[in-house]
């Protein structure tokens, strides 16, 4: 269907990919003939609501992000936006916003979609799951665990605490599969199996729901998407859309994990380790891998559908870049506190120029604020403090040491060594900003370590559409 519509455009030979990530959005054109990035934009959303409810939400404002987003392809050259021949969209998995059917959104105002009859993002980073409501859940019929921020879950939360809530909406998806549902015009959900796992419940072996246990639990599984293959359409562009033809090609919203991985896993033998707002380590599995029948919640290894029936082996830690926001954010505050005020960006770098002056430090961090899903109780700590290894140096350079060691101890050495593994991809807005990270990453891992150019999963997903030609 792709190849039908380049050819019949005859000009169309760009394709349109939009990450729509926990802290920005992003859109690029990639040209399908060369395979290269015609033209970039990025705009931080801003969207980050406050949580005063004392339940650890971590919700975004859904209005707020997709009005970025327009802002964002708005900003691409016009010209070249009249010969998008397919639209492919990646975003931040796990995490699940609710919407009324077609007859309740207004999803045919051109260039600019509303998000009208929406609730709010509730993001991966949602924290109101405890371990003992977590425990109250059945048991799914998955090699995944279900953690606190997975759609599934939050939605379990809503039927003991706010059942009167989800009586107001007919869909449920997450922020990409909301995107591909505007702008496709679509009364249903259709999701991904890459972001139907990351929800829970999910049988990826299958490509099922697993409606008979949701059922028996009260799940309003009529909020459950429909599936689509990874890498697959979910329908085509239902009006024009800056200038994009209507009836254009629109590919089944995937994970922005998977899309990142994609644009930069060259051979088989590559590791990626992406460090953004949080940090995964990630290797392909043999083509035959088949994931254990029940989940492994204590292991720090997840198995990921990434294409074709495989799998990615994933350390994915919740704790990243932001951890290092936090650590900013703290030193902003004490300083205004003092009496004196400094931007975030600014702190930042001068922090980093702090630590690459200090090679090595004594002082030990263990920085997982957040836990991690296999250990959410585990917290940070600092060891080994002394009078000499507490300049903002020592502190920011044991910091940057601390996240490494963290995802190295998840996914070991000697474990990327068995797999056969021979390079380290290192990909990341964090990593990208931060040297002081890759010279940590170059001391935690023996293999070579390289640094990939267009990195990122608004790249990813236009290459898989391009590849599916």
């Amino acid at each position: 269907m792709l190849k039908h519509a380049v050819l019949v455009a005859g000009m169309s030979n760009f394709i349109l990919g939009l990450d729509v990530g926990t802290t920005s959005v992003k859109a690029i054109l990639l040209e399908t003939g060369s395979r290269s990035v015609a033209a970039s934009q990025s705009l931080p959303t801003a969207s980050d609501l406050s949580d005063s409810s004392g339940i650890k939400a971590k919700e975004q404002d859904t209005g707020q992000i997709i009005d970025t987003l327009s802002r964002c392809i708005g900003l691409l050259p016009k010209d070249k936006l009249q010969h998008v021949c397919s639209i492919g969209v990646s975003g931040q998995m796990h995490g699940v916003l609710f919407w009324k059917a077609k007859s309740g959104c207004d999803w045919s105002n051109g260039d600019f979609f509303t998000a009208k009859d929406t609730s709010q993002l509730i993001t991966w980073q949602d924290g109101r799951c405890s371990s003992d409501f977590l425990c109250s859940l059945p048991k799914p019929d998955s090699h995944l665990s279900v953690a606190t921020g997975f759609g599934c879950a939050t939605i379990f939360w809503y039927m003991k605490h706010r059942p009167e809530f989800l009586e107001d909406f007919t869909v449920a998806g997450t922020i990409q599969d909301y995107v591909v549902s505007m702008l496709c015009g679509l009364d249903r959900c259709a999701m991904t199996p890459q972001n139907a796992a990351s929800w829970g419940f999910f049988n990826t072996s299958s490509n099922q729901w697993n409606k008979n246990i949701l059922k028996e639990a009260g799940f309003p599984v009529h909020l459950l998407p429909q599936c689509v293959p990874s890498g697959g359409l979910a329908g085509q562009t239902c009006s024009a859309w800056h200038g994009i033809p209507a009836g254009t090609p629109v590919g089944g919203a995937l994970g922005d994990f998977q899309c990142s991985v994609y644009s930069c896993m060259s051979v088989r033998t590559d590791a990626v380790l992406n460090i953004s707002t949080s940090a995964q380590l990630t290797f392909a599995m043999p083509a035959d891998f088949r994931p254990p029948d029940s989940p492994q919640s204590a292991s720090s290894i997840s198995y990921f559908p990434y294409f074709d029936s495989s799998y990615l082996a994933v350390a994915a830690s919740l704790n990243g870049g932001n951890v290092l926001s936090t650590f900013v954010e703290m030193l902003t505050g004490w300083m205004k506190e003092l009496g004196a005020e400094l931007s975030d960006s600014c702190l930042y770098e001068k922090l980093i120029s702090c630590a690459l002056k200090q090679e090595t430090s004594d002082l030990i961090m263990s920085p997982t604020l957040l836990g991690e899903r296999h250990n959410p109780i585990r917290l940070g700590q600092v060891t080994n403090i002394s009078a000499s290894n507490l300049s903002l140096g020592h502190v920011t350079r044991a910091l940057c040491h601390g996240v490494l060691n963290n995802i190295s101890s998840m996914m070991p050495v000697e474990q990327l060594q068995r797999a056969g593994v021979s390079r380290i991809v290192g990909s990341g807005s964090a990593l990208a900003r931060n040297e002081v990270l890759r010279q940590e990453v170059e001391k935690a891992f023996p293999q070579q370590v390289v640094y990939g150019q267009n990195v990122d999963s608004a790249v990813g997903v236009a290459m898989v559409l391009c590849d599916r030609l």
